[in-house]
């Protein structure tokens, strides 16, 4: 059986990278006592996946870990056991509990919702006022970053939704094993549309992932 478990990786830790975060869950669940399941081989290892890796220095509220068990495990146990032996940066949420034919959780991942905090409150106002006229275009084009170069793409068909409120923007972007709208991407392009000549600075919040349910709408994936 298999423990899908929310987690969350607060402001405090955002500069500690992908492989940091899984060497510390990995720790915890061995100091957690819990019946886990490890790889064969000559250096076995504990079975664990995430559904997306975060990028270092964004903060996320309900990030998602599939646990492979050695034996059957009830999900509270499970989360009160790793909460006792987590620190309160990495606070488990939530864990359920699903057999071994679930689809594993990269292959189901869609899109993502973030909420990217602006620290300067009149580049947000600037920022929020731009978004219609950027979404009114029949394209967005944006650079994406490869392995030798940076490529023009156009992002409009990646972003889901886009909206602002303070210092607030608020977005729903593709997040696949094919393609993805960054936020970062998406904050370049509307500062383009803003007029404005610096980079900006925001907090990046992924406050979801979601996947794709039998109706074909967007849902948490956590629940699929």
């Amino acid at each position: 059986m298999r423990i899908l478990a929310v987690f969350e990786k607060s402001e405090r830790i955002r500069h500690i990278g992908h492989l940091d975060i899984q060497r510390s869950m990995q720790r915890g669940l061995r100091r957690s006592g819990l019946p886990v399941a490890y790889s064969n081989g000559f250096n076995p290892h504990i079975l664990i996946t995430f559904a997306s890796a975060l990028s270092t220095g964004a903060c996320g509220q309900r990030e998602i870990m599939d646990v492979t068990m050695a034996e059957p495990t009830d999900a509270e146990v499970f989360l009160a056991k790793m909460n006792r032996a987590m620190p309160p940066e990495l606070h488990l949420k939530e864990a359920r509990a699903v057999d071994d034919r679930h689809p594993a959780l990269m292959g189901s991942l869609r899109a993502a919702s973030y909420d990217l905090m602006v620290y300067d409150s009149q580049e947000a106002a600037l920022l929020n006022s731009a978004i219609p006229l950027m979404m009114d275009q029949p394209s967005i084009p944006a650079m994406r970053k490869t392995k030798t170069a940076l490529k023009e793409c156009d992002i409009k068909p990646l972003i889901y939704s886009l909206s602002g409120e303070g210092q607030h923007i608020r977005a729903m972007l593709a997040l696949t094993e094919k393609e993805a709208c960054k936020p970062g991407m998406l904050m370049e392009a509307l500062a383009g549309a803003a007029g404005l000549k610096e980079p900006v600075r925001f907090l990046t919040t992924r406050t979801g992932l979601f996947g794709e349910n039998t109706e074909g709408n967007l849902a948490p994936l956590e629940l699929l």
